[in-house]
């Protein structure tokens, strides 16, 4: 028989495309665990757990904040109709029409998720192109108090993954875009600002700043926000130098320190700080941005902000906030003991036998949390690593010894 694909050999098979992995049962038993932990903690917070489709249109699943997705999306043709469809590379869009176009509710709606998503390269140099992505939004609360509760969940999400020494940084995209629109920015000017200014190469923004032909003033402040940062205690430095540009950037400061302020009192044990160069997302966020770090790990482990009116292009313009982390990641960092768990549990080994006494046996341990296998023949099962038992006949009786 011919090799149906010549290009890849017998011995090569097993191989996966770069960025895709499979996840083998310790590593697939600790995650599970997490995610229940997770979802339970994020529904005694009042969100509601929803599951958008793995694919859909196009035209539908790069609407709104998923503009900026495209270079990110698979892309294929549907067979039925026709018509370009996608791989979701990122869950928030298919929640926010959820909201917008099926929710009909004027009030908060508390929503989370969790599921894998697809990207066509990774964020990273060695990160994985099928994140387990999960996250929570809240929707039709304008006001600081959602992006206060979102942090406050994000960090208490991450407690119960088992990260305790966390690392937050809160920025505010608001204070980029009220100084750009003081200066009249299109798009593309404000674009090229956020690539430099993220990168935190004053001299780069000064260029550019009069490459773009920006007052001195304007000038400044953007270079300024390359070195703007810092533990929260000392935002209110920055504020007088910024709160003069206009009445806007005044509010996004005052947003920013009222929300520091307030998490600084409810997370005693996290580390805040802020940072002005912190514009992730800036294409669909226009408020508090926020970045998770933790130790062993050299980037941001979780991420969110607020993207008001994103379900403006399903129907209703709403308010909106949330935060979405990678749990096989993040898994990976967790302290918790769960994989070791799981290796020290007990399997139970059971006769192949038809007796209806072992048979309920064997059904009342299962009912009752215990793993059990059957060894046909007389053979024990590869429990390399983990405790065994048999169940045995005594005294007319099955038990385990």
């Amino acid at each position: 028989m011919s090799n149906a694909n010549p290009s890849l050999s017998h011995g090569d098979r097993w191989l996966l495309p770069i960025g895709v992995e499979e996840t083998l049962p310790t590593e697939a038993a600790q995650i599970e665990s997490l995610r229940r932990k997770v979802l339970d903690l994020l529904d005694s917070w009042g969100y509601d757990l929803v599951m958008p489709p793995l694919m859909e249109y196009l035209d539908s699943l790069l609407t709104g904040v998923g503009h900026g997705l495209e270079i990110e999306t698979f892309k294929l043709t549907d067979q039925v109709s026709g018509r370009m469809m996608g791989v979701r590379a990122d869950m928030t869009p298919q929640v926010a029409r959820i909201d917008a176009h099926y929710l009909h509710n004027d009030g908060a709606n508390r929503l989370c998720y969790f599921g894998p998503v697809l990207r066509t390269r990774p964020d990273c140099l060695g990160c994985s192109r099928v994140p387990l992505q999960l996250g929570a939004e809240l929707f039709g609360v304008k006001g600081y108090q959602a992006d206060i509760e979102i942090v406050e969940l994000l960090v208490e999400t991450l407690h119960t993954i088992g990260l305790d020494k966390l690392h937050v940084d809160l920025g505010h995209v608001g204070i980029f875009q009220a100084l750009a629109a003081a200066e009249g920015l299109n798009t593309d000017a404000q674009d090229q600002l956020v690539e430099v200014i993220s990168s935190r190469a004053g001299d780069d923004v000064a260029q550019l700043c009069q490459s773009l032909g920006l007052s001195e003033n304007a000038s400044e402040l953007f270079i300024l926000m390359t070195a703007s940062s810092g533990e929260v205690d000392s935002l209110s430095g920055l504020v007088e130098k910024y709160s003069a540009v206009s009445e806007e950037v005044k509010a996004a400061f005052q947003n920013l320190s009222r929300i520091a302020s307030s998490l600084k009192k409810r997370l005693p044990a996290t580390r805040l700080y802020y940072d002005l160069a912190e514009l992730k997302g800036k294409s669909y966020h226009n408020g508090l941005v926020f970045s998770v770090y933790t130790q062993g790990s050299g980037r941001a482990i979780a991420y969110g902000g607020r993207y008001d009116d994103i379900g403006i292009d399903f129907g209703r313009a709403r308010a909106a906030t949330g935060f979405s982390l990678d749990l096989r990641a993040v898994s990976g960092l967790s302290k918790q003991s769960d994989t070791d768990a799981a290796d020290a549990s007990t399997i139970i080994c059971a006769p192949d036998n038809d007796d209806p006494e072992l048979l309920d046996a064997v059904k009342k341990l299962r009912l009752d949390g215990q793993r059990v296998v059957y060894c046909y023949d007389n053979e024990q099962t590869d429990t390399d690593g983990k405790n065994t038992a048999n169940l045995v006949r005594q005294d007319g009786k099955w038990i385990v010894q």
